[in-house]
């Protein structure tokens, strides 16, 4: 079984010891006995605020939705909201009673899942305001093998795109925080709690832990590993399974023929993965209680199985065969007087690219490129072979 940071802090504990700790964490945060991280720490040592990112401590929230943390508590620790109305970040008060913010969340491998950003934003954070801070180190359940897609470009950073990492990005949170660290030059001390027994070739099936969804919609790891590429769908009127049994493996719309779909996407050949025509109704997000039509994934091959390649070549397929139906949306703040409604993809993206190519292998022949060249800078940033 692989160790988390959190399974190893007796062995690091002069970086807790005597300090106000500030942790960043949700229900993902957990024990190899389930414990959650943040009682572990309060039992041990001086907890003093509790910081819960998208989706709550408890991981129950919807995507998207803002919840307030003012005036709540967590067996008496006060818990403050990193996703709120008035944007994604620390009040100064959130910070007065603490020199030592500690992080502690599992993530999903994937640039525009949201906890990457927290975790940004609060080393930012830790940098501005003098305080140190410490990452409890997790697997990336995708692996440190693989990069896939493009990087964010300048002009296009967002909440789901807060850094120029590529859409799978391959390092572990600790790794992440030493890139950015680094590249930013960042002024807060940084720590970190390192994993045991992890390589990079493990995907988070071979780690021996117990996969805790770290969010409503990613309740196993087929539906994580599909999400790189499916997610991309979010950004248009095709449903990506939200609503349904199996989000992000599921993707489907009213205009769709099911049939003809999947043939078209069994005809690509795409690695570790078939496509079987698929009829569902979503509960909730779009076309509640109306009737889809698409593919459902089944990913055949993990290792081999190419996520974003597969959402890129998926997302064109429907864009080419429903000319007249497929649409990209806006951003829900858009309006007619911004010019351009569909910065919805763009932001999942990383750029334009997705909205204005012509195909699937001019996007593929780019990302790949631009992978290639991701891989290459972060490598300096490994902490495991």
């Amino acid at each position: 079984m692989v160790l988390n940071g959190i399974d190893r802090i007796c062995d690091f504990d002069s970086l807790f010891k005597g300090k106000k700790l500030g942790v960043i964490t949700s229900l993902s945060g957990l024990s190899k006995d389930f414990i959650p991280s943040w009682k572990i720490l309060t039992e041990q040592y001086t907890v003093r605020a509790l910081f819960a990112p998208e989706h709550g401590l408890y991981g129950c929230e919807d995507a998207g939705a803002v919840w307030e943390g003012e005036n709540k508590s967590v067996s008496g620790i006060p818990l403050h909201s990193l996703y709120r109305q008035d944007g994604q970040d620390f009040k100064p008060d959130m910070l007065t009673d603490i020199d030592t913010l500690v992080y502690d969340i599992q993530d999903a491998g994937v640039r525009f899942y949201t906890y990457i950003s927290t975790l940004i934003l609060a080393m930012r954070a830790a940098s501005a305001h003098g305080k140190d801070f410490i990452v409890l180190d997790r697997p990336n359940p995708l692996g440190g093998v693989k990069t896939e897609g493009n990087i964010v470009k300048k002009d296009f950073e967002s909440f789901v795109g807060t850094y120029s990492l590529c859409i799978r990005y391959g390092l572990t949170a600790a790794e992440l925080a030493r890139m950015v660290h680094t590249e930013e030059q960042l002024r807060c001390p940084l720590h970190i709690v390192p994993m045991e027994y992890w390589s990079r070739d493990m995907l988070f099936t071979e780690t021996g832990r117990v996969w805790i969804p770290p969010s409503p919609n990613l309740p196993h790891f087929d539906n994580t590993l599909a999400y790189p590429g499916t997610a991309l769908f979010e950004g248009s009127d095709v449903s990506e399974g939200r609503g349904t049994a199996n989000p992000f493996t599921l993707i489907g719309a009213p205009y769709i023929d099911a049939e003809k779909l999947a043939d078209t996407m069994n005809a690509a050949k795409l690695r570790g993965v078939h496509f079987l025509p698929a009829r569902f109704t979503p509960s909730a997000s779009k076309y509640a209680g109306v009737p889809c039509r698409g593919v459902q994934l089944f990913i055949t091959d993990y290792k081999a199985f190419e996520p974003v390649k597969t959402g890129v070549t998926l997302l064109f397929a429907v864009k080419t065969a429903y000319p007249d139906d497929f649409r990209f949306l806006p951003t829900p703040e858009a309006t007619a007087a911004d010019g351009n409604l569909s910065a919805s993809i763009d932001r999942l993206g990383g750029d334009s690219l997705l909205r204005t190519a012509s195909s699937s292998a001019e996007v593929c022949s780019i990302f790949e490129k631009e992978a290639e060249a991701f891989y290459r800078r972060i490598r300096p940033f490994f902490i495991y072979s």
